[in-house]
């Protein structure tokens, strides 16, 4: 290992020490929303690949830069290229999730919607790829780029999985609040049977 590929790789150790681990216990986290969803019934499996898949597939980034970037590389090109695929996967995989969402009516997206499940990952990833680009070159921009956008998808993990937690206790609810509201079909008296016309005659 060349020691500039060293010490770029080093310096950053410890952050992927804590962002990676972070990164794959949320995703534990990720597997039991998606339980409670499939336990209420409040998405199908279309909606749940439109919106619950992809905040796995943030963390699973996440992680994977982590590991990328603290084996013993000889150079920067060889992570450069593995985390510049990662990336080109992770916009081939949102524009797959687009779709997902447009095809799904269990729920409606809005605006906030688009920005947080669709807009700020695409971003997130081409400039992951960005980054990975000016890893060889440019080493001390690219770790800095890579690590925001690190950063950037671990918390928007964190934000689109709270999301779905709170979009699972207010269809619960109210699925508990209209299944108490339907009136009861009253049962007909046996005396008002026994007196009835048909019965006496």
């Amino acid at each position: 290992m060349e020691p500039a590929v060293s010490a770029h790789l080093s310096a950053w150790e410890n952050f992927y020490l804590i962002t990676g681990p972070s990164a794959a216990a949320l995703t534990g986290l990720q597997f039991v929303v998606i339980a409670l969803v499939a336990e209420i019934g409040a998405g199908s499996a279309l909606s749940v690949s439109a919106f619950g898949t992809p905040t796995i597939l943030h963390f699973c980034t996440v992680l994977l830069v982590a590991g990328i970037l603290t084996a013993p590389w000889a150079t920067l090109t060889g992570p450069g290229f593995l985390i510049a695929a990662s990336g080109v996967a992770g916009v081939v995989y949102m524009v797959r999730a687009i779709g997902r969402a447009r095809s799904q009516s269990t729920y409606t997206p809005v605006l906030e919607d688009w920005i947080w499940y669709v807009a700020v990952p695409v971003a997130a990833y081409l400039a992951l790829i960005v980054g990975a680009a000016l890893l060889p070159g440019h080493a001390t921009l690219a770790m800095f780029i890579v690590g925001a956008v690190v950063l950037l998808l671990l918390f928007l993990g964190i934000r689109n999985a709270w999301d779905t937690v709170v979009y699972i206790a207010t269809a619960a609810r109210e699925r508990t609040a209209s299944t108490s509201a339907e009136p009861a079909i009253p049962a007909e008296p046996a005396n008002a049977v026994a007196a009835s016309p048909e019965s006496s005659g």
